[in-house]
């Protein structure tokens, strides 16, 4: 009897603990429209945000866009120390990562956040990379 209460009960813990996953990775901001991203990425004072993993950044990336990778451990530490007041446009390979960095982003008090979407998308759509 307590060898399958026992046995139910890791059962249990291992389903919960494999659907659980943190609020920013649930909420995602949704990508913005194309017009509005290459619009904004035009814009001097606004901060573009690739972030992708470091091996992706290095095969071609949006001129100007600093690397800030949203699988690296460090991730919430190196958001914390970018300036809240400043705008900024966040990319990755498909939308996906940079939304859930952008929702990150928000919870952590940026007010101005965009999801540009993907890179392939951007640099077909005509924006300087190098």
């Amino acid at each position: 009897m307590l060898r399958s209460f026992l046995s139910a009960a890791t059962g249990l813990l291992i389903f919960t603990l494999s659907t659980a996953t943190p609020a920013a990775a649930q909420t995602k901001v949704p990508v913005a429209d194309l017009t509005t991203t290459q619009k904004l990425v035009k814009q001097r004072q606004i901060v573009v945000l690739d972030v992708r993993t470091p091996a992706e950044y290095a095969t071609g990336h949006l001129r100007h866009a600093q690397n800030l990778d949203f699988k690296a451990a460090d991730f919430p530490a190196r958001v914390a120390a970018l300036d809240t007041s400043k705008t900024y446009v966040l990319y990755c390979a498909s939308g996906n990562r940079s939304g859930q960095a952008a929702a990150l982003m928000q919870e952590k008090g940026f007010a101005r956040v965009v999801n540009g979407g993907g890179f392939k998308d951007l640099k077909a759509a005509g924006l300087k990379t190098e």
